[in-house]
């Protein structure tokens, strides 16, 4: 049998106001062809399809549409992620399974659609969407467990949540859990939403050993986690904050049969917009603009800030989206003005001068400003 693992599309992500539109749209176009051309038995999406819960009209096409290239090639397994509006999922469900899309939005118990067999391939596939502190005693009940382990943290009840998923798993097919979740000991990418990653974590341990695979989503950095299965984050579609800009974009194609662990290749996606931070003084920023287009650009000067500063590496760098000056004096010396009989714009202009941010031309606006208030 052979499995597609992807994630964390997020559609919809902008980059400092900038649509990314175009880019999303051929990295999904790359997905199917790469779908069509390893002749996938199954493609597994694990959650964050879109960037937030109500995406736009636009975007809610472009994934629609990307859902039913890959179901033309093979069926299509696809969890929600935090990031994902369960109930705008759950909406279109019936529709996305006519075309051979199975959708999970929330959590279910295995014979009641939270494990999918698919006997054609020899296929059992848990789906586990992401789910929140807030919501994990609900899902523990929806799950049947006993409710004097209700009192236990997040941890333990993420753990009898897979365990009675995969409960019923055994050695005569290929077993696949996909979660949306946080595992000890991986790497965050840097464009997660932290707040959904601290607190948020099992242990690998929690995959018992006779799951094939593991396909995780959630963390943007493809990577591979050491457990008794094969654990892996296939990691985001494009590189979405400067955090991920030293990461590698791909898929992960999974080769598996029945009781042995997995093969995993990954395979590279070229379609993304290149993210890149540039430092230095404005000369030698300036010196390399031209090897910058095509990407998005960060700039971190070694400059002192004056008015214009941003609009000159702007224009000289179209794809900067960050222009940042690095404070170059420490704030712990900086001496005590003394304000007695002194007016606005002299306090102004030594306030200036020590934060070494002298500038003739923020000094004459502030004048203008104060001459424009009323006593």
């Amino acid at each position: 049998m052979k499995l597609l693992h992807t994630s964390d599309w997020h559609v919809g992500r902008k980059i400092r106001g900038r649509s990314r539109s175009d880019e999303q749209r051929a990295v999904l176009g790359e997905i199917v062809t790469i779908a069509g051309e390893e002749s996938v038995d199954i493609t597994v999406v694990s959650g964050d399809l879109f960037d937030v819960s109500s995406p736009s009209p636009e975007d809610e096409k472009l994934v629609y549409r990307a859902l039913v290239d890959l179901a033309t090639i093979s069926p299509v397994a696809v969890i929600a992620g935090n990031h994902d509006g369960a109930n705008r999922l759950e909406a279109v469900t019936p529709l996305l399974e006519l075309g051979r899309v199975v959708v999970a939005s929330s959590v279910l118990r295995p014979e009641e659609g939270g494990v999918v067999r698919f006997d054609d391939i020899g296929l059992k596939l848990a789906l586990l969407p992401f789910v929140s502190q807030r919501s994990i005693v609900k899902v523990a009940q929806i799950m049947n467990l006993d409710p004097d382990q209700h009192h236990q943290d997040y941890e333990a009840r993420i753990r009898q949540v897979i365990a009675a998923l995969t409960s019923e798993m055994s050695t005569d097919t290929v077993n696949v859990l996909a979660g949306h979740m946080t595992v000890y000991g991986a790497t965050a990418g840097g464009g997660e939403r932290e707040s959904h990653i601290f607190g948020y974590a099992i242990p690998a341990q929690a995959f018992p050993g006779h799951l094939s695979y593991v396909a995780l989503g959630h963390l943007h950095r493809q990577q591979n986690i050491p457990a008794a299965s094969q654990v892996w984050y296939s990691g985001s579609l494009l590189q979405l904050d400067f955090g991920e800009r030293a990461d590698s974009k791909g898929v992960l194609i999974v080769e598996a049969e029945p009781a042995r662990p997995a093969a995993v290749r990954p395979v590279p996606l070229s379609s993304g917009v290149p993210l890149i931070q540039l430092e230095g003084t404005l000369e030698q920023v300036l010196s390399r603009a031209d090897e910058l287009e095509g990407a998005y650009v960060r700039v971190v000067l070694d400059e002192v800030g004056r008015s214009g500063l941003n609009e000159e590496v702007r224009e000289a760098i179209p794809g900067a989206v960050d222009v940042l000056v690095r404070a170059s004096v420490d704030h712990r010396a900086r001496k005590t003005i003394e304000r007695a009989g002194r007016t606005p714009s002299e306090l102004f202009a030594e306030y200036l001068g020590v934060v070494g941010a002298e500038d003739p031309a923020v000094l004459a606006l502030f004048d203008e400003i104060e001459a424009g208030i009323e006593p």
